[in-house]
């Protein structure tokens, strides 16, 4: 028999425009968007009923993961557990992305955590028990000697749809001011100065030698799967050009407005942080995700290492950015993400898409997420 249940008397957040009215639900599917009904149904009472949520690229896992230096939780309640937070921040698609390549010293995860994780995730969504829908994201340190092989282990692996490209060796990119990526590194990892430079030195020439041949390999096997590929920290317009050249459809977290502008204008869609929105710029200096916002250069945002900065970032935008409605800023956590990624299924209050919704009010200026459905389900 069919599952219907009636969404009603709720502030729809539609793709261009705020509506009082009801939705329906069915067999997971939307099955009617419209106006008041009289029938039986849940009453939302008057709190805005939006899309769920497209997270493409959150490290928030590793944390439940790895809670402690040489600490390993069991994965699958780790999973568990990031799952759990993901959903109640009304995200129902979720790319975990897991790192690929290994930089010594600056973490003790290395590949065979990465594929327990992807094995504990792949687990999680066969067997029902993840909340949200789960893909893989993998975040390519180009910089690092086995990135490739690490890329081979983890590539063919289910649920693999995104790709990333970064190196984070100082000096450029996301760390071209060598003070930030001092007190970032230096400060995380205990150093001494003299152990510090020595550190530097070694991330350096492991950038020399490895990123471009590895950007190129990955960016070639991306094609040849389909897995979508993502640039990550640009600042020049070589950057650009060489993530054009290589297939790029995302440019995550550009880090100037010279980079960002550059994507955007060449189609990429521009991704940058939800906590860099809430926080009122970058933790490393960079360019400001709500400036980037306000000259139009801003298609997707992130919740990065904050999942519930992504609904916060949302309804900020909207109250704070001049020319950018609801509607605009929830596409930016929503069906744009998704149609950057290809799931065209989602992502928008539309007859025939997946019923994935979040129903949320906002308090003391802050979002209350609610309630949570996913294909029709209520999941929180």
């Amino acid at each position: 028999m069919s599952q219907e249940t009636l969404l009603k008397n709720a502030r729809l957040v539609l793709e261009d425009e705020v509506v009082t009215g009801s939705v329906l639900l069915r067999d997971g599917l939307i099955a009617d968007v419209g106006g008041a009904s009289e029938a039986p149904g849940d009453d939302i009472a008057g709190d805005y009923l939006l899309p769920g949520l497209v997270e493409l690229h959150t490290d928030h896992l590793e944390g439940h993961y790895a809670p402690r230096p040489k600490v390993r939780w069991n994965p699958f309640a780790a999973v568990q557990a990031h799952d759990a937070q993901i959903a109640s921040s009304a995200i129902t698609t979720v790319f975990d992305a897991l790192r690929v390549g290994n930089t010594d010293g600056d973490h003790d995860l290395v590949t065979d955590d990465m594929v327990v994780l992807a094995e504990a995730i792949q687990s999680g969504m066969a067997t029902g028990r993840l909340r949200a829908d789960h893909f893989l994201h993998l975040r390519c340190e180009v910089s690092s000697p086995d990135c490739l092989e690490a890329f081979e282990r983890l590539g063919g692996k289910q649920g693999v749809r995104l790709a990333s490209l970064m190196d984070h060796a100082p000096g450029q990119r996301q760390f071209a001011n060598l003070d930030a990526y001092k007190v970032y590194y230096q400060g995380k990892l205990k150093m001494t100065d003299d152990a510090f430079a020595a550190f530097c030195d070694m991330r350096v020439d492991q950038s020399r030698q490895n990123s471009d041949r590895n950007r190129c390999a990955i960016a070639e096997i991306a094609r040849q799967r389909g897995i979508v590929l993502a640039s990550h920290d640009d600042a020049t317009h070589d950057h650009v050009d060489e993530a054009e050249d290589n297939g790029v459809r995302v440019a995550e977290f550009p880090t100037t407005e010279a980079a960002a502008r550059s994507s955007h204008e060449r189609g990429m869609a521009v991704l940058m942080g939800a906590p860099n929105v809430v926080r009122g710029g970058s933790h490393s200096g960079n360019i400001a995700a709500q400036h980037l916002a306000e000259l139009g250069l801003l298609d997707i945002l992130s919740s990065d290492y904050i999942p519930f900065s992504l609904i916060q970032a949302t309804f900020q935008l909207a109250g704070t950015v001049e020319g950018i409605s609801l509607p605009q800023a929830v596409g930016m956590a929503t069906h744009q993400p998704a149609r950057s990624v290809g799931l065209d299924d989602r992502g928008v209050i539309a007859v025939g898409k997946r019923a994935e919704l979040a129903r949320v009010r906002v308090q003391d200026g802050v979002p209350v997420v609610r309630t949570v459905w996913r294909q029709g389900e209520r999941v929180v």
